[in-house]
């Protein structure tokens, strides 16, 4: 008789279940379901400060949830589609929560991103870099 998971599988689907038991890891995927967004970007739209946004980003890219770019000293995310598995439980859940649960999170992260401005600089707050722009 064949074992049906492997130690290693179960492993991997318990650190998948894990990322997806948490509302915040939740309101970073439904953000990133219309694409790639930077750090700053998350952070903004979550109202949170930038180490535990990148707490939760860490816990979601080791499930292989999200996969980031790194451009210059910024790092942008999105969902990585590269299994089909994940992708198609990524959007069962991101179907299952509807718009006004992260209404919030988008309209903070549209005023960010109208401030940001179409330009690629950067947002300097009290002489310190803190956003990539675009």
């Amino acid at each position: 008789m064949s074992k049906l998971f492997t130690t290693s599988s179960i492993h991997q689907l318990t650190n998948l279940f894990h990322a997806l038991s948490d509302e915040t890891r939740l309101r970073i995927l439904k953000l990133l379901e219309h694409g790639e967004l930077c750090v700053c970007d998350i952070v903004a739209a979550l109202d949170m400060i930038q180490p535990k946004v990148s707490f939760h980003l860490s816990i979601l890219k080791n499930a292989g949830l999200i996969k980031d770019r790194k451009q210059g000293k910024w790092i942008h995310y999105s969902i990585d589609d590269s299994d089909m598995f994940k992708r198609f439980l990524v959007l069962s859940v991101l179907e299952k929560i509807s718009e006004s649960e992260v209404k919030e999170d988008k309209k903070r992260l549209d005023k960010f991103l109208k401030n940001k401005g179409t330009k690629a600089e950067v947002i300097t707050i009290k002489n310190k870099n803190r956003c990539c722009g675009r």
